[in-house]
C-alpha cells in the first residue's frame, strides 16, 4: 500500500548557519551526498522509490542537484559538431522525485497541505529532510497497517550529549560517556500517514507537531513505532562533525544499502 515518502525540505536550517547560508539544510553533505539524499537512500533500501520533496528555502538549489543527478553518475560524450549528447553508462537509482515549492515562510504542516494533490489516496510516509536512521522502514509500515488508525510516528530516545557520572555521596563509582536519554521518547519523524490527516491542517501557517498531532492523539489516530535502534537530527555543525566521522568510519549506522 505505502508506495511514497514526502520529505520536509524547506525550513531555514537557522541553526546550522555555517552551512546553510548558502543552501537549504537537506542540502548539506555528508560524504560528498547531500543528508536529503542519505534520506531517499534509507526508504529505497526498503522498496520506495517514488518522492515528493517540500522545498522552501533555496529549493532551486535541490532541482539543480536532480536535474544533473544522473549526468553526474555517468560516462558521457558531449558531440558539440552534432549537438549531441550520449549516455554510455548510467548509475542512478530508479526514484521518481516530485519537488514542489511550498513557500518560503510556511510550517511544517503547511508544507504538508501544499502536496496533498500529490500524496494519492493511500497512507505514505513521511519524515524530515535533517535526520537519518538505522528504522527498519518495513516493519514500521507494516506496524502501521497492523493497528489501523490514521497516524504512526517513530519514538527515539536521543543519546546524551554528556557523560554522566554514578555517585555515592561525594564519591564517583562509576562513568558513562554520552549514555541514553532522559528516558523520555521524542518525536523522531519516519511517520507513515493516510491522507485524511491533512484535512487536520488548517492553512500555511500550522505547524505540524501542534494541532495536526496533538488532535490525532486526543482522538486515538496516533500511534508510535518504538525504535531503540540509531537516530541522529543534524541539528548544528556538532551534529553535522558526527555524522561526517560515522560515514567517515565505513560504519555508519543508517547506511542499510
Amino acid at each position: 500500500m505505502v508506495k511514497k515518502a514526502v520529505i520536509l525540505a524547506g525550513g531555514l536550517g537557522t541553526r546550522l548557519s555555517e552551512e546553510t547560508e548558502l543552501r537549504p539544510k537537506p542540502m548539506v553533505e555528508i560524504g560528498g551526498r547531500p543528508i536529503l539524499w542519505h534520506i531517499m537512500k534509507i526508504y529505497s533500501h526498503f522498496g520506495i522509490d517514488e518522492f515528493v520533496v517540500c522545498l522552501g528555502y533555496k529549493g532551486y538549489i535541490i532541482k539543480e542537484y536532480f536535474s544533473n543527478y544522473g549526468l553526474h553518475l555517468s560516462d558521457v560524450t558531449f558531440d558539440f559538431s552534432l549537438h549531441q549528447t550520449t549516455i554510455h553508462r548510467r548509475q542512478v537509482e530508479p526514484w521518481k522525485i516530485t519537488l514542489i515549492d511550498t513557500g518560503f515562510e510556511t510550517m511544517t504542516g503547511g508544507r504538508l497541505r501544499r502536496v496533498r494533490d500529490y500524496v494519492g489516496d493511500e497512507p505514505f510516509c513521511m519524515t524530515y529532510g535533517d535526520g537519518v536512521a538505522d528504522v527498519d522502514i518495513g516493519a514500521l509500515i507494516a506496524f502501521h497497517e497492523s493497528h489501523g488508525r490514521d497516524a504512526t510516528v517513530t519514538a527515539v530516545q536521543p543519546a546524551g550529549r554528556f557523560g554522566a557520572l554514578r555517585m555515592s555521596g561525594d564519591e564517583v563509582t562509576g562513568f558513562q560517556e554520552k549514555p541514553g536519554g532522559d528516558g523520555g521518547w521524542i518525536n523522531g519523524g519516519f511517520f507513515v500517514l493516510h491522507p485524511r490527516v491533512l484535512d487536520r491542517v488548517a492553512d500555511d501557517s500550522t505547524v505540524w507537531e501542534q494541532a495536526p498531532l496533538e488532535g490525532l492523539a486526543s482522538d486515538g489516530q496516533l500511534h508510535c513505532f518504538r525504535h531503540e535502534g540509531f537516530w541522529q537530527a543534524m541539528d548544528t555543525l556538532r551534529d553535522k562533525r558526527h555524522l561526517e566521522e560515522l560515514w567517515a568510519s565505513g560504519s555508519a549506522p543508517w547506511r542499510l544499502w
